[in-house]
């Protein structure tokens, strides 16, 4: 998951910050400022640029997604960090389906990372599950699948209305995915991917996830292969979490699949995510999404947003100064210096102020 390390000295990491709406204007400056704490001491230069792309400036301007943004994110910075889109201003959401959506398709992010990692055995619903049970990695197709828009209405609005959605499947982005949970597994020395689908049922589509999962995991004869249609997958992760290691899957699955995931672990408000194309700009954005019905309150969770800015510190190479993030985030839950929704009594900005001063107390 990682791009080409950087220096550690010279030029900055250029980093492209997007809160965009809700809630997201209140967690992202505190990873920001987290990520300062944890980089400054070893010598990490990181330079911030914020871009105000959200529904304010839909509403204000009609502008979504600017002229010249994709290849401007894609020629001059590094990384992306996101924050979050969807405002009850704009009921169509818009705004939020042209920027980010359109940044995955156009950045070619073909890689959506959603870790499953239990950080404190409290938080799982599940009965006698200990961290060491729920850590996984689940790998969605990001640029393909039902997501993609291709379909349309005929007779739209009558009580003869047909609505299609197709499903696109390359041969090109199944394999990419496949063969990068493959990679994922061997480089963190990890020993069973298992892909899932429904092949039994989209006879068509997943008959070439089916074929492609077959071919390339002749290649990696040391990892442990197995398939599972999607409902067996959703039942076993359930069941007995500890069986996976890696997860890989198509978009529309993928989605679904994560999100049940980070239930296991704690919730979407501890969940980060990438969207990876490796070695290129990516980018990294909290799962939890805007929550306008908390924005502006002063008690949205910050660490989802500050555990994505550390899956980002891995992704540009500093695997240490992300280690330290880390760990900030379990002292917080060891602690319970926490937001309201995980059991706490503290605000955002005083979760972030918590979380600044423990990662720079470790990493001098």
């Amino acid at each position: 998951m990682s791009k080409t390390p950087l220096r550690d000295s010279g030029p900055a990491a250029r980093i492209a910050v997007i809160p965009g709406d809700g809630i997201g204007k209140e967690v992202t400056p505190e990873a920001v400022k987290v990520l300062r704490a944890a980089c400054a001491p070893a010598n990490r230069p990181l330079e911030f640029v914020e871009f105000d792309w959200g529904a304010d400036k839909y509403l204000r301007e009609g502008v979504s997604l600017p002229p010249g943004a994709v290849e401007m994110l894609r020629d001059e910075f590094d990384a992306i960090l996101f924050g979050a889109l969807g405002d009850p201003r704009v009921p169509s959401n818009q705004h939020a389906a042209d920027i980010l959506l359109g940044l995955r398709f156009k950045l070619d992010l073909y890689v959506n990372a959603r870790p499953v990692e239990l950080l404190h055995d409290r938080l799982t619903p599940l009965r006698d599950r200990t961290q060491r049970d729920i850590r996984c990695m689940v790998f969605r197709e990001n640029t393909e699948g039902l997501y993609v828009g291709v379909g349309g209405f005929f007779k739209k609005g009558t009580a003869d209305e047909i609505a299609v959605q197709e499903d696109v499947n390359s041969r090109k982005g199944v394999e990419r995915i496949i063969r990068y949970a493959f990679e994922y597994a061997v480089r963190h020395g990890l020993k069973r991917v298992c892909m899932s689908d429904k092949s039994n049922a989209m006879t068509f589509a997943h008959d070439l996830w089916q074929r492609v999962f077959k071919e390339v995991k002749q290649e990696y004869p040391q990892i442990e292969s197995r398939h599972l249609y999607i409902d067996a997958l959703a039942m076993e992760i359930v069941r007995d979490p500890s069986q996976f290691d890696v997860i890989v899957t198509c978009n529309l699955f993928g989605d679904i699949i994560s999100d049940l995931g980070a239930q296991l672990a704690g919730g979407l408000g501890l969940s980060p995510s990438g969207n990876i194309h490796p070695g290129k700009t990516s980018l990294f954005e909290p799962v939890h999404g805007s929550a306008p019905n908390i924005a502006g309150k002063g008690i949205a969770n910050p660490l989802g947003s500050v555990l994505t800015a550390a899956m980002m510190l891995e992704f540009l190479g500093w695997k240490r100064e992300s280690e330290i993030v880390v760990s900030a985030v379990k002292a917080a839950l060891l602690n319970n210096y926490l937001t309201s929704d995980l059991g706490g009594t503290h605000g955002t900005k005083e979760v972030g102020d918590w979380l600044e001063k423990h990662v720079e107390s470790h990493s001098a």
